[in-house]
C-alpha cells in the first residue's frame, strides 16, 4: 500500500483534475460564503456573490494559479463594525452595506497600488517563523470555526444528533484518508461529500444540512439571480472619504498579508512559484468588482487553495470551475446543494487543519534558537487571539529586532601596525545602528600613530547611523592631529559616503597601493597649510 502524503507535489495541472477540484472547491465555499456573511452582519447572498466574484477574477489574472479567493473570516471581522457605523452614519439599516461596497472601491485601489509599485516581493521579507506560526494559528482558527458547527440555535449537540454528526465528520475524514492510498483519479473531498451526502439522503438521517443551516442563521436560501452593476448609493464627500479610509486600508492590508502569505505556503506545498505583484492587482481589481457589483469582497482563503491543490487543482481552470460553478448552485442548483450535511463539510475542513498545520514544530522546539520558537508562538497565539495583520507585523518586529541585536554583537575589529607606521584596522561584520558603540570602541584614538586605516573588505556600511559614526570617529582623530583612512569600500558604500560628503569628511582610499595615497594625502596638506600661510 502507498504512503499517504496530503499534498502530492508530483501532480501536474491537467483539465480533468481542475475541473473536478473546483466542483469540490465550489461545495466547501457555500457555508463558508454563508457563515462569513453572517459574522459581517449582511445577507447570505452578498457573502456568495463576493466569492463568485474573488474566485473568477484572481483565478484568471491571479499570480498563483490554484490559489482560491473569496469572502473570508479575516476580513468579516472589520466589516462587521465598518457596517454597524454604517448604518448609524446613513439613519437607515441599508446604509452600512452601501458604506462596505464604497469601502471595497478604495480598497481595491490601494492593493492595486501595492501591486503596481511592486510591493508584493515584501513578502519575502517575512521570516520562516512567522509563516509557521501564521499557517498553525489559521489551523487553529479553522479548527475552532467548525466547531460552531456542533451547535443548534446557540446550545451544543446533544444525544443521538451529536452521534451522528461525529460518525459523518469522521466518515468523511476516514473516505479523504484512505481513497488517495487507493487510487488519486477520483477527488477525495468530492467523492467524501457525495458519499457521505448520498447517505444521509437515502438513509433519511436527521442532521444539519446547508439548508437547515442558512435558515437557523435568517436566511431564506441561497437562489437568486445574477449580480447587477450599481455604484454604491453615498453621498462620495470628503466626510465620507474619511469615514471609509481606515477601514479600507485596514482591510487592504489584512487582504494583501493573507494572500501573499497563502501564495508562499502554496508555492511551498506545489514546488512552484507565483507572483506576488500580480496577485496584489488581481486581488485589487477582485475588489473593486465588488464594489460595483454587490458582493462582500474578501482574498485568498488558505482552507479552500489547500482543499483544491489536495484535490489535484493546479492550473487557473481549477480556480475559474470553483467560480462558475458556485454561480450556477446560486442560479439553478440551490435545491441540490442545500441537501449537503454539514457533517461533510466539516469533515472536509478538519482534513484542511490536518494538512495546513505544521506538524514540524513539535519536532524543531529543542533544536531552534529560543527566539524563533518564541516567534512561532506568539504568532499563533496572536493569529487566534486578534487577526492575522497584528500577528503577522508583532512577528516580523520581533524577528527584526532579535536579528539586529545578533548581528550587533558580531562588529570585529582585527588590528596591526605595518612597516610604514601606520596601524590598520580590519572590521569584520556589518556596521549599522545597532552595533555603533561596539564599533567605537574597538579604536585607541590616543595612543593610535599619525596614520590610520580602516578597512572594510569584510564589512560593510550598512546605513546613515554608520557614515555618522565614522564621521565622528573622524573628528576625533583630527582632534588628535591624526588622519584616517577609508579602505576596501563596496561601491555602494563608498556612493553613501559621497552622498554624505556634507555632514562626513573622511578620505576614501581607491589607490591599492594606500602609502602612496598617503604620501599625496600628506602632501596635498602641506600645500594647503603653506598657501593659507602665503
Amino acid at each position: 500500500m502507498k504512503a499517504f502524503h496530503f499534498i502530492d507535489k508530483s501532480v501536474r495541472a491537467n483539465f480533468r483534475n481542475d475541473l473536478l477540484s473546483g466542483i469540490t472547491v465550489a461545495l466547501a465555499l457555500v457555508p463558508e460564503a454563508v457563515a462569513f456573511a453572517f459574522v459581517a452582519g449582511i445577507s447570505p447572498i452578498v457573502g456568495l456573490y463576493g466569492a463568485f466574484m474573488m474566485g473568477l477574477i484572481t483565478s484568471i489574472f491571479g499570480g498563483r494559479p490554484g490559489m482560491i479567493s473569496g469572502a473570508t473570516g479575516a476580513m468579516a471581522v472589520v466589516m462587521v463594525h465598518l457596517v454597524r457605523e454604517g448604518n448609524e452614519l446613513g439613519g437607515s439599516d441599508a446604509s452600512g452595506l452601501q458604506y462596505l461596497f464604497a469601502t471595497l472601491l478604495l480598497t481595491g485601489l490601494i492593493q492595486m497600488s501595492a501591486g503596481f509599485l511592486r510591493l508584493g516581493k515584501f513578502v519575502r521579507m517575512i521570516p520562516r517563523s512567522v509563516m509557521m506560526g501564521f499557517v498553525n494559528g489559521l489551523a487553529i482558527v479553522i479548527f475552532l470555526s467548525q466547531l460552531g458547527m456542533f451547535k443548534k440555535q446557540g446550545s451544543w449537540l446533544v444525544g443521538s444528533e451529536l452521534y451522528i454528526m461525529i460518525g459523518l465528520v469522521a466518515l468523511t475524514m476516514t473516505i479523504m484518508f484512505v481513497l488517495p492510498l487507493i487510487t488519486k483519479k477520483i477527488p477525495a473531498a468530492l467523492s467524501a461529500i457525495l458519499a457521505v451526502s448520498l447517505l444521509v439522503i437515502f438513509g433519511n438521517m436527521e442532521t444539519e444540512t446547508v439548508r437547515s443551516f442558512i435558515q437557523a442563521n435568517g436566511g431564506d436560501g441561497i437562489q437568486a439571480g445574477l449580480p447587477t452593476f450599481q455604484v454604491p448609493l453615498i453621498a462620495f464627500s470628503l466626510e465620507t472619504l474619511v469615514f471609509i479610509a481606515p477601514y479600507a486600508i485596514i482591510l487592504a492590508a489584512i487582504g494583501l498579508i493573507e494572500s501573499l502569505m497563502t501564495l508562499n505556503l502554496i508555492d511551498e506545498l506545489t514546488d512552484s512559484h507565483g507572483s506576488g505583484n500580480r496577485e496584489c492587482v488581481a486581488q485589487g481589481a477582485a475588489n473593486i468588482t465588488n464594489g460595483f457589483f454587490g458582493g462582500m469582497g474578501g482574498c485568498a482563503m488558505i482552507g479552500q487553495s489547500i482543499i483544491n491543490i489536495k484535490s489535484g487543482g493546479r492550473g487557473r481552470l481549477s480556480g475559474v470551475t470553483a467560480a462558475l460553478a458556485l454561480l450556477l448552485f446560486i442560479l439553478f442548483g440551490s435545491s441540490y446543494i442545500e441537501q449537503i450535511p454539514i457533517a461533510a463539510l466539516v469533515g472536509v475542513m478538519f482534513m484542511v487543519v490536518f494538512g495546513t498545520f505544521a506538524w514540524s514544530t513539535f519536532k524543531i522546539w529543542n533544536k531552534v534558537p529560543f527566539s524563533d520558537l518564541f516567534v512561532i508562538v506568539l504568532v499563533t497565539s496572536l493569529t487566534v487571539i486578534f487577526d492575522l495583520a497584528i500577528a503577522v507585523l508583532a512577528g516580523v518586529i520581533i524577528s527584526s529586532l532579535v536579528f539586529s541585536w545578533e548581528n550587533a554583537k558580531r562588529i570585529r575589529a582585527r588590528k596591526k601596525t605595518d612597516e610604514y607606521g601606520v596601524k590598520h584596522y580590519q572590521i569584520y561584520g556589518p556596521l549599522f545602528f545597532g552595533c555603533i558603540e561596539l564599533f567605537n570602541s574597538k579604536f585607541d584614538v590616543k595612543n593610535d600613530p599619525e596614520e590610520v586605516i580602516i578597512d572594510f573588505k569584510e564589512s560593510r556600511i550598512m546605513d546613515q547611523s554608520a557614515i555618522e559614526c565614522i564621521n565622528k570617529l573622524a573628528e576625533r582623530y583630527l582632534k588628535n592631529g591624526k588622519n584616517i583612512h577609508l579602505r576596501h569600500l563596496s561601491s555602494d558604500c563608498t556612493k553613501l559616503i559621497k552622498k554624505a560628503e556634507k555632514i562626513c569628511e573622511v578620505n576614501v582610499l581607491e589607490d591599492p597601493n594606500y602609502f602612496v595615497a598617503i604620501d599625496n594625502f600628506r602632501q596635498a596638506q602641506k600645500t594647503i597649510t603653506t598657501s593659507q600661510k602665503d
